[in-house]
């Protein structure tokens, strides 16, 4: 049987809603997009495995592989998307789309359209006598947890000694991007009459000082930390959402804070979670309320690839482009800890990402796959 055409290949990833979301009204599962996948890379002759994720019976992982021996080059991706406002589109979100010289469709440049780039590319090397392996990595939960990419570092699997992850760059390498913690500040006090501040505690006026000290950590982080690879070189921490209190006339008896905290390579997540909880905590007990500094996601530690690498320095030969630095976070940092040299590299624009009418660039897609086939020849043959 042949396989389809890359367009159609494409068309038929989109038509299989693959949302994760931390909503499990919304969440979806990759499961029919994996299996998609399968058949297209058997049919080809790669060795295919499908590997669910624990406690999620609706998603997996797909490892397929041309060739064995040690090293070798994965081709990496994530097979879901973030939802979608169908209404605001102007074509179905699920239906591929051309037209102006674009690709329309959910998913087409984040990214699902990486995956029938990396096949066409493969597709050269079928009857070559691979030195090196080549493989094929379809992740689950990239926009929502990185499940299947945590589950992969956990199981130290797979082992190879290249990985690009195709994540829409314009086709520019990029070596190192900032960590993600998204955090809440719950505070727990006593509700009472406004009429009388000793009947409660107030969780917000608590709040208050949390917030200037956490201002002031913004501020001691930026002293600290700095990495002039960034367009903004210093770590980031926004304040994203408060709620707290019922009225104005009652003390307010419980607040929470949300904020998001990006740190630069160097700094590691765990080590902030630990320094924001000792700055804190004697705010909270000195307005005698209760504290808990809780995640609402698990978090990615910033990723950088050393600009003397093989792989770095490969790809910026073959692509006339110094590696730089993204604002997104991406599963490379897993990738590195199985042991990898890692780089993010695709085509598309993460400008459209997350975006109706998001598209893929009809003229990116030729020099995507002679890319891919550039470095499957440097990193296989």
């Amino acid at each position: 049987m042949a396989l389809p055409d890359l367009k159609t290949q494409l068309a038929e990833l989109i038509a299989l809603p693959s949302v994760s979301s931390a909503s499990p009204r919304h969440d979806l599962g990759n499961l029919p997009v994996i299996e998609k996948l399968a058949g297209w890379l058997e049919e080809l002759g790669f060795a295919v495995q499908i590997l669910p994720l624990p406690h999620h019976p609706q998603k997996a992982n797909l490892l397929a592989t041309l060739g064995s021996g040690p090293g070798g080059l994965v081709l990496a991706g994530h097979t879901d998307t973030v939802p979608c406002d169908e209404s605001l589109w102007t074509s179905s979100p699920f239906t591929l789309t051309e037209r102006d010289q674009r690709l329309y469709g959910l998913g087409a440049t984040d990214m699902k359209g990486f995956f029938p780039i990396a096949i066409e590319a493969a597709r050269h090397f079928l009857d070559s006598p691979l030195q090196q392996p080549l493989m094929i990595l379809a992740t689950a939960d990239e926009e929502s947890s990185m499940a299947g990419a945590r589950a992969l570092a956990s199981q130290g699997f797979p082992k190879a000694r290249y990985a690009v992850i195709g994540e829409p760059t314009g086709l520019r390498p990029i070596r190192m991007h900032k960590g993600i913690m998204m955090e809440a500040v719950r505070l727990q006090g006593q509700s009472g009459h406004s009429s009388d501040p000793k009947l409660g505690r107030s969780a917000l006026e608590a709040m208050h000082e949390v917030m200037s000290e956490l201002v002031k950590l913004r501020r001691d982080l930026a002293g600290r930390y700095r990495h002039e690879g960034f367009t903004l070189p210093s770590p980031t921490l926004n304040f994203g959402c408060i709620h707290g209190g019922d009225n104005p006339n009652r003390i307010c008896g419980q607040c929470e804070l949300q904020f998001d905290l990006r740190g630069v390579p160097g700094m590691h997540n765990d080590e902030l979670r630990a320094a924001i909880r000792a700055r804190l905590q004697p705010i909270a007990e000195a307005h005698r309320v209760d504290f808990e500094l809780a995640s609402l996601m698990p978090g990615i530690e910033p990723f950088e690839q050393a600009a003397d690498s093989e792989l770095v320095k490969a790809a910026e030969t073959l692509t006339g482009h110094r590696a730089d630095a993204v604002a997104f976070g991406t599963e490379a940092g897993f990738m590195q800890q199985l042991g990898m040299e890692t780089i993010v590299l695709g085509p598309g624009s993460i400008d459209v990402a997350h975006q109706p009418d998001e598209y893929l660039e009809l003229s990116q897609i030729k020099p995507a796959v002679n890319l891919l086939r550039d470095l499957i020849k440097r990193f296989c043959l």
